[in-house]
């Protein structure tokens, strides 16, 4: 998510609830990733963890940019 698409969602965030879930819940997990990645060693479970929050963290993103999308067609 580039600086621009970060500052439009966060300027939507408190009249798109839905885009704030995804917003709150994609924070959360790059966080969550942050931790993991920090670690020298991971086990299997953390391994198979990280794997699944990418997952996560890129289909939040999607939602995001079609919440987005959808405002940008109501507005035109």
């Amino acid at each position: 998510m580039d600086a621009r698409e970060d500052a439009l969602i966060r300027s939507l965030l408190n009249t798109e609830p839905e885009l704030r879930r995804y917003y709150e819940e994609h924070t959360q997990l790059k966080q969550r990733l942050q931790e993991l990645r920090q670690k020298s060693f991971l086990t299997e479970e953390e391994e198979i963890e990280e794997k699944t929050i990418q997952k996560q963290k890129l289909a939040g993103k999607d939602r995001m940019m079609e919440i987005l999308a959808r405002r940008k067609q109501q507005a035109a």
